[in-house]
């Protein structure tokens, strides 16, 4: 007997001919999240994937890191053996002991996918059903509810016996939907969308706005353990970190205090925009929701999004912030967001900010500066961290 970890994918078992392609990347997604634990082969068989050790392996470390890749519908650590019943009788209470130790209930399913197997699903029920109320004299039979139910399924390969299966990260593997620069600061929202997006299978680059001295050191660092959390999830993250403290002086200096944050926003979007590109990403992330803040009404945002070529994702656009601290939470991001170390968007914030502005409006007060010039030595003057896992 061998324990292994199975895979479950999910949405891949919707996407028809293209399912394999998925599948891969899939597994190379969850080979480099397991690559300090000890070596371990990939198999795949019927929408599923065998995690197999190979040698001494951190199977509990595995596991937990297992249930952080996205494209997992749901993952469960199981015993491999010989397809033959006495072998399955005989396993099945050792394996399963300190699971069933800690139950008053159980229920056996069995899956019978090679129909070669002397005995069918309902036999082999019935027979395992009967050993463990031999061994575990505690538990009794309950169908509907119980405390743990143990499955047995009858592969082409081997027989897997497994107690309750764990709910994965779910969505798609990194990767299989393109690439995006994710406009990170260091509060609550920006990486919860980093997050949501890694969901849907984008890979992350990162772009954070520093404004030293009126930022910090410290304030740097903790956008680096945003992302760090991050990356459990969504794997390694480029960071590209801009100098902005010049834009922020010349803004403040030459432009009408109420649009001060509406026109850093669009500073912030056109840098983004070429650093993204830049970086072969097909759109920009980022953390806003329609009226929490002047500078996210649906007119200001649409004044941010016209200086802008790729489009622009906001996954919390519609979320409240007990939503999307509730994610945050989830994430374990929510502990590092709320460290009191100011980002550049707290920078020179208007006592009275324009919350109906117009384009024009933004565009005849940025004729004050050197708009150009300005990105130029912003875009010369960046620093590169890569993030990993």
């Amino acid at each position: 007997m061998e324990e292994i970890i199975l895979v479950k994918n999910g949405e891949l078992a919707l996407k028809g001919l293209n399912r394999s392609s998925f599948e891969d990347i899939l597994i190379k997604n969850i080979k480099r999240r397991l690559r300090s634990f000890g070596e371990f082969e990939y198999k795949k068989s019927q929408s599923t994937i065998m995690i197999i050790p190979v040698g001494e392996c951190d199977m509990d470390s595995a596991a937990d890191a297992v249930g952080r890749v996205f494209g997992i519908a749901a993952y469960t650590r199981s015993a491999s053996v010989e397809k033959d019943m006495d072998v399955i009788l005989e396993c099945a209470p050792v394996y399963l002991k300190e699971i069933l130790d800690g139950a008053d209930t159980f229920k056996v399913n069995a899956k019978r996918s090679d129909k070669a197997f002397p005995f069918k699903s309902p036999e082999i029920s019935a027979l395992l059903g009967g050993k463990l109320l031999e061994k575990f004299s505690h538990l009794t039979v309950d169908v509907h509810n119980p405390d743990v139910t143990v499955t047995v399924e009858i592969r082409d390969e081997n027989a897997f016996i497994h107690a309750d299966q764990t709910k994965g990260a779910g969505g798609m593997p990194v990767g299989t939907g393109g690439k995006a620069a994710l406009l990170i600061s260091g509060g609550i929202d920006s990486p919860v969308a980093g997050y949501m997006m890694a969901k849907r299978g984008i890979q992350l680059t990162a772009v954070h706005f520093a404004s030293p001295p009126y930022t910090s050191v410290q304030a740097e660092e903790k956008v680096h353990a945003l992302l760090r959390q991050v990356a459990k999830y969504s794997g390694h993250i480029h960071l590209i970190t801009v100098n902005f403290t010049e834009i922020q002086q010349q803004i403040r200096k030459s432009c009408p205090e109420p649009l001060f944050t509406l026109i850093m926003r669009r500073f912030m979007m056109r840098i983004a925009d070429r650093l993204a590109i830049n970086d072969n990403c097909a759109a920009l992330i980022t953390g806003e929701s329609v009226g929490q803040v002047a500078s996210q009404t649906i007119y200001a945002l649409g004044c941010t999004d016209a200086v802008t070529t790729l489009p622009v994702f906001r996954p919390l656009i519609g979320m409240d912030k007990d939503e999307i601290i509730s994610v945050s939470r989830k994430i374990e991001t929510f502990d590092i967001s709320i460290q009191p170390f100011e980002d550049c968007c707290t920078v020179f914030t208007p006592k009275h900010p324009r919350t109906r502005p117009t384009v024009k409006m933004l565009e005849d007060a940025e004729t004050a500066l050197d708009v150009e010039g300005l990105i130029s030595s912003a875009l010369s003057n960046t620093k590169i961290l890569e993030i990993e896992v």
